[in-house]
C-alpha cells in the first residue's frame, strides 16, 4: 500500500488505487496526510475542504468523507500495513508507517543524496527522488488555504531538488544535461530566478553563449513586465561572467558534491512519504533479475505462441522467463504501472528496434504475479520477422486452450474464435502480452473482454490506431544512460570486471548509443573473451566504418533488428531513410531531407513521418528530426554509392538557406554572392519572416553548418566550404567573441586550397574581425594587411573596402590614426562608387569613431550624420546603435551635454530592446562617464544600475 501526494492525491494497492471518489474527500485524505500520526481538529479540515465561508452543516460533511475513507481501508486490508484513521476527540488521526507516503521517501532520497561522496551516486539518487513526482503536488484536492500552502512548500522542495541535480551534472561536466533539466523547468518557472541563472550559465559552459544572453533579456524583460524589478544579484552576476568569458566559479564537486537541499515538509511535523513495504513491488525503483530460480520456458509444443500462467502454480508459470541482466527503466515500469490502472487497459510499449521493449514487458509482468490471479498471456506476432507474421487463428487456438477451451471445440474462423476468446475472459482477471505487433489491425482481435483484464502491447510502430480506437496508453521507451548502459555491462561481465575500467565502460556504453541490443552483444563479445580489455573493444568500436560489424553476434545484432524494420517500410520511406545517412549534421528538417533524397519538402515530410511512426528517426521538436548514431550508420550503408550525390546536395541547400538568412538579415549586404559552376538550387528554400527568424536559423543550425563544411573540406568541395562558413557573417558579427576563428580558419584553408583570391580575401577580412574582438591585434594586423591587396586581385571593389575597413581598426587600435583614418576614407571612396550604401555606412561608422579619437568630434558628428541619412529607419540595429552612440560622445565633446546624453541613452536602449549587449556596454560606458561630472545625478544612477545589469 502506498500513500501518494506527489502528483494526484491516493491511495495505491496491490490492486489498483483505491476509488476515492470525490475532490473533498481527496482533500480530507491529503490533510491527514500532511500530519500523519497526527491528529488534525475538525476546524482545521474545514479549512482544508472550503476556501470560502464553510457551509453550516461542514461537520457532518467531514463525517461522511471520514466514514467513507475509513470504509475503503479497511475493504483494502490496511490494518495490515499498520493503517488505521481513528477519532480522538474532536480530530481525526491517520495512523500509519511514515515509509508508506511518497512524499517521505522523497525526504529520505535527499538525505541519501546528501550522504554520497560520488556525483554519479548523487545524480541517481536525485533522479529516483524526481522520478517519485506524477504531476503537481495534491492534484485532484480542493485546495484551501492549508493546502495550497502545502502544495506551494512540496513545489519549492521539487523545484530545489531540480536545481541540486543540474549542479551535479555540472559537477560531472554534462553541463548539457543540466541544460537539457533546467530548460524545462525553467520554462515552467520563467519567473524563478535561480533556474534561469543555473540554465545561463550550463548553455553556456556548453559553447552555446548567445543563447545564454538571449535567456538573460527574456528573463529581465519578463520581470520587469510581469513584476516591475530588476533582475537580482544571482541572474545579474551569471551575466556578467558570460559577458567577461570568464570560466566562472569551479562547479561543485572536485573533491565533494553540492550540498543537498532538504526538501522540508509543508510544516514542521508534516513529514511527507516514505519507502514502500518490501513485500509489494516498487514500481519506480531499478531492478536487477536475482532469481536463482527463473520460470522455465514455454513448453515446445507446435506453433506454440500463448501460454497461460496460473500464479498460484509456479511450476505451470509458462511465461518467457524475466531477462537476465535486466537494469534501470524504474520510471517506465511506473509508468506501465499507471496505465495498467484503469479499465480493461490496453498498454502501448513503443521503442525502435533493439530498445528492450519485450524484456520490459516480461520484466514487469514477472513483477506483479499477484494483479493476475487468472493467469498471463503471451503471444509473439512476429510483425517484424522474415519469417512472417503469426497468424491470427494459431495465436488465438493458443489463447482459447490455455483458458480450457478442448481442441474440437475451437472455432476454425478467426471472428468466431475471437468472439470465444472475448466471453470467455469477460469475467477474469488476466494479462495479454502481444509482443512484437505490426500494426492495430493485428491487435484488435486479440483483446480480452473482462474489463479486469490488462494488454500490453509492444511495437516498433506507434500503432496511432490503436490509440485512437481503444485509448491505448503508450509508454515510448527510449536509451539508456550511460551509467545504465555500464550497470548492464557488470551484470553480464561481473562488477569487478567493469570496475577495474570505469571510464572504458562508459565509453562503450557511450558507443552502443544506450541501445540495449549493442550494449548486450557487446557484452556478449567481452563475456566470450576474458582476456580482451574494456578499452580495447572501445577502440575498435570507435571506427564507425566497422561498428556495425562488432555489433553482431551469431543470429543477433544490431544490424539485423535493423533491416527487419526497413524490409517493412515502402520503397520512398527507404530511398529517404537511406539518404539521411549521409547527412553530414547531427539534425534535420523536411528541406535538409528533401535536398538529401532530391525530393522535395511535402515529399520529405511523408516520409519522415513514415520513418518516426517506425520509430528509426525522433522528432525531437516540430519539423525537426535526429537519427541514432547506431541508426545513422546502418542507414549510411544502405546506399553508399549514393554519398557524394546527397552530400553534393545538402551542401548547396545550406548555401541557398544561408543567402535567404543573409539577405534577410542584414538587406543590402552582399558577403558571398558567387555560386559555384555545378551549383544546383534545391527545389524548395525555406523563407524567413524577419531578422529574428533569419538569425534564429543560424543559431539554432551553427553545429550543422559547421559539421557541413568540415564534410566538404574532407570531400575536396572547398568551393562548398568556404561559402558555407562565410555566409555566417551575420551571426560572426553579432556574436564575434563566440569562439569562431577555428571554423574561419577551416574557410581559409579551403579558400586556399582553390587558389580563390576572391575567397581568400573575404575570409581573411572576417577572421580578422574576429581576431579583433577577440584582443588579438597583432595576429588580426598578420593577415589583414594581405586582404586588401587580394581583393584588388579578383577585382572585387566592396571586398577591398570591407578589408580596408577592418584593416583600418586594428591599426587604429595599434595607435596608427592617421593611417587607419586614410584607409577607411578610402573605403568610402569605394563604397561610394559601387553605390553600396551598406558598406558606404560601415566605413564611415568606423571613421567616425577615429576621427572622434584623434580629437576631432566635428568631423566625427558629420561623418556619423551622414552614415544614418544612409541607412533607413530599419537599418540593422548594431551599426545605428554604435553611429547613436558615437554621435553623443562627439555632442558632449563639444560642450552639447544634453543632446549627448540624449544620444547615448537612446543608442543603449536601442541596443538593450534588441539584445545587442556590446552595443548597450559601449553606449552606457561614456553615458555614466559623463552623467558622473555633470549634474545628472538620476541620470548617472540609472545607467549605472543599466551598465551593472548589462556586465
Amino acid at each position: 500500500m502506498e500513500f501518494r501526494l506527489l502528483g494526484t492525491v491516493s491511495v495505491e494497492t496491490l490492486t489498483g488505487p483505491l476509488p476515492l471518489g470525490p475532490a473533498k474527500r481527496r482533500s480530507l485524505l491529503a490533510a491527514l496526510l500532511l500530519s500523519p500520526n497526527t491528529p488534525v481538529t475538525v476546524g482545521r479540515l474545514t479549512d482544508s475542504l472550503w476556501d470560502d465561508e464553510p457551509p453550516l452543516h461542514a461537520r457532518s460533511v467531514i463525517q461522511g468523507h471520514v466514514s467513507r475513507l475509513r470504509t475503503l481501508l479497511v475493504g483494502a486490508d490496511a490494518e495490515a500495513y499498520g493503517v488505521e484513521l481513528a477519532t480522538v476527540g474532536d480530530a481525526y488521526v491517520l495512523r500509519l508507517p511514515e515509509t508508506l507516503l511518497d512524499s517521505q521517501r522523497f525526504e529520505e532520497l535527499l538525505m541519501l543524496a546528501r550522504e554520497q561522496r560520488s556525483p554519479a551516486d548523487t545524480v541517481l539518487m536525485l533522479k529516483e527522488a524526481l522520478s517519485l513526482w506524477q504531476g503537481p503536488a495534491l492534484s485532484g484536492a480542493l485546495t484551501g488555504p492549508p493546502l495550497r500552502a502545502a502544495a506551494h512548500s512540496l513545489e519549492e522542495s521539487r523545484l530545489a531538488t531540480v536545481e541540486h541535480l543540474a549542479r551535479t551534472y555540472g559537477a560531472l561536466g554534462e553541463h548539457h544535461r543540466a541544460a537539457a533539466l533546467l530548460a524545462a523547468e525553467t520554462a515552467a518557472h520563467p519567473l524563478r530566478e535561480s533556474l534561469a541563472a543555473a540554465l545561463m550559465l550550463a548553455l553556456y559552459r556548453v559553447g552555446r553563449q548567445s543563447e545564454a544572453l538571449d535567456r538573460f533579456h527574456r528573463t529581465r524583460r519578463l520581470l520587469a513586465d510581469e513584476l516591475g524589478v530588476d533582475p537580482g544579484p544571482g541572474l545579474a552576476d551569471a551575466y556578467a561572467l558570460i559577458l567577461r568569458g570568464e570560466p566562472g566559479p569551479a562547479e561543485p564537486g572536485d573533491g565533494g558534491v553540492p550540498e543537498p537541499v532538504s526538501a522540508t515538509g509543508p510544516r514542521p511535523g508534516a513529514a511527507p512519504t516514505a519507502v514502500p513495504d518490501p513485500a509489494v513491488p516498487d514500481p519506480a525503483a531499478p531492478v536487477r533479475n536475482t532469481d536463482p530460480h527463473p520460470s522455465p520456458a514455454p513448453a515446445a509444443r507446435s506453433g506454440n505462441t500463448a501460454a497461460l500462467t496460473a500464479v498460484d502454480d509456479a511450476a505451470t508459470d509458462l511465461l518467457p522467463r524475466a531477462p537476465r541482466g535486466f537494469h534501470g527503466r524504474g520510471p517506465e515500469l511506473a509508468a506501465l504501472t499507471r496505465a495498467a490502472a484503469g479499465e480493461a487497459p490496453v498498454c502501448l510499449v513503443t521503442g525502435p528496434a533493439g530498445v528492450g521493449k519485450t524484456a520490459l514487458a516480461l520484466q514487469w509482468a514477472h513483477r506483479s504475479p499477484a494483479l493476475f490471479p487468472d493467469g498471463r498471456l503471451f503471444a509473439d506476432l512476429r510483425g517484424f520477422s522474415e519469417a512472417g507474421e503469426a497468424a491470427l487463428i494459431d495465436v488465438l487456438r493458443e489463447f482459447l486452450l490455455a483458458l480450457g477451451v478442448a481442441p474440437r471445440r475451437v472455432p476454425e474462423s478467426v471472428q468466431a474464435a475471437a468472439a470465444l476468446f472475448r466471453s470467455l475472459t469477460d469475467r477474469r482477471r488476466l494479462l495479454v502480452i502481444l509482443d512484437n505487433a505490426r500494426d492495430s489491425a493485428t491487435v484488435r482481435p486479440l483483446l480480452p473482454g473482462g474489463s479486469d483484464c490488462v494488454t500490453l502491447v509492444t511495437s516498433r510502430h506507434r500503432l496511432e490506431g490503436l490509440i485512437a480506437s481503444d485509448a491505448a496508453r503508450p509508454v515510448p521507451l527510449d536509451t539508456l544512460e550511460p551509467h545504465d548502459g555500464t550497470a548492464l555491462f557488470a551484470g553480464v561481465l561481473g562488477e569487478e570486471r567493469v570496475h577495474a575500467e570505469p571510464v572504458a565502460a562508459r565509453r562503450l556504453a557511450e558507443l552502443c548509443g544506450g541501445l540495449p541490443l549493442a550494449l548486450r552483444v557487446t557484452a556478449a563479445r567481452l563475456a566470450g573473451r576474458p582476456r580482451w580489455t574494456l578499452a580495447a573493444l572501445a577502440d575498435e568500436l570507435a571506427d564507425e566504418r566497422s561498428r556495425l560489424a562488432y555489433l553482431d553476434v551469431d543470429d543477433t545484432g544490431v544490424a539485423a533488428a535493423l533491416r527487419l524494420t526497413v524490409q517493412h517500410l515502402p520503397p520512398e520511406a527507404v530511398h529517404q531513410f537511406a539518404r539521411l545517412g549521409h547527412h553530414p549534421g547531427g539534425h534535420f528538417d523536411p528541406f535538409t531531407a528533401a535536398a538529401l533524397a532530391g525530393t522535395d519538402p511535402v515529399t520529405a515530410t511523408a516520409a519522415l513521418e513514415r520513418l518516426a511512426a517506425a520509430h528509426l528517426v525522433t522528432e525531437t521538436a516540430p519539423g525537426h528530426w535526429v537519427l541514432h548514431d547506431l541508426v545513422r550508420l546502418y542507414a549510411r550503408g544502405l546506399d553508399p554509392a549514393a554519398a557524394s550525390e546527397a552530400l553534393a546536395r545538402v551542401l548547396d541547400h545550406y548555401i541557398a538557406t544561408a543567402l535567404v538568412v543573409a539577405d534577410t538579415a542584414e538587406p543590402g549586404g552582399e558577403p558571398c554572392f558567387v555560386l559555384p559552376d555545378d551549383y544546383r538550387r534545391p527545389s524548395a528554400v525555406r523563407d524567413f519572416a524577419d531578422r529574428t527568424a533569419a538569425m534564429r536559423w543560424l543559431a539554432a543550425e551553427r553545429d550543422d553548418l559547421a559539421l557541413a563544411a568540415v564534410a566538404a573540406r574532407a570531400a575536396g568541395l572547398d568551393d562548398r566550404a568556404w561559402r558555407i562558413i562565410l555566409l555566417q557573417w551575420p551571426q560572426v558579427v553579432w556574436r564575434a567573441r563566440d569562439s569562431w576563428s577555428p571554423l574561419l580558419e577551416l574557410a581559409l584553408d579551403s579558400a586556399r586550397a582553390g587558389k580563390d583570391a576572391y575567397a581568400e580575401s573575404r575570409v581573411l577580412t572576417l577572421l580578422g574581425w574576429v581576431l579583433t574582438e577577440e584582443g588579438r591585434t597583432g595576429e588580426a594586423a598578420a593577415l589583414l594587411e594581405r586582404s586588401p591587396l587580394l581583393a584588388r586581385q579578383a577585382g572585387d571593389p566592396l571586398g577591398e573596402a570591407t578589408a580596408l575597413i577592418n584593416l583600418a581598426v586594428v591599426q587604429a587600435e595599434l595607435g596608427e590614426l592617421d593611417t587607419a583614418q586614410e584607409g577607411c576614407a578610402q573605403a568610402v571612396e569605394l563604397a561610394r562608387t559601387e553605390g553600396d550604401r551598406h558598406t558606404e555606412m560601415l566605413a564611415l561608422q568606423h571613421l567616425a569613431r577615429m576621427q572622434l579619437t584623434a580629437g576631432r568630434p566635428e568631423d566625427a558628428l558629420e561623418s556619423a550624420r551622414t552614415a544614418l541619412d544612409l541607412g533607413p529607419e530599419h537599418e540593422e540595429v548594431a551599426r545605428r546603435t554604435l553611429l547613436l552612440a558615437v554621435s553623443g560622445e562627439a555632442r558632449v565633446a563639444l560642450g552639447e551635454e544634453d543632446e549627448g546624453i540624449r544620444l547615448l541613452d537612446r543608442a543603449a536602449t536601442e541596443a538593450e530592446r534588441a539584445g545587442y549587449d556590446e552595443g548597450a556596454v559601449r553606449a552606457l560606458g561614456p553615458l555614466l562617464r559623463v552623467t558622473a561630472r555633470a549634474d545628472h545625478r538620476r541620470r548617472h544612477e540609472e545607467a549605472l544600475r543599466r551598465l551593472s545589469g548589462e556586465g
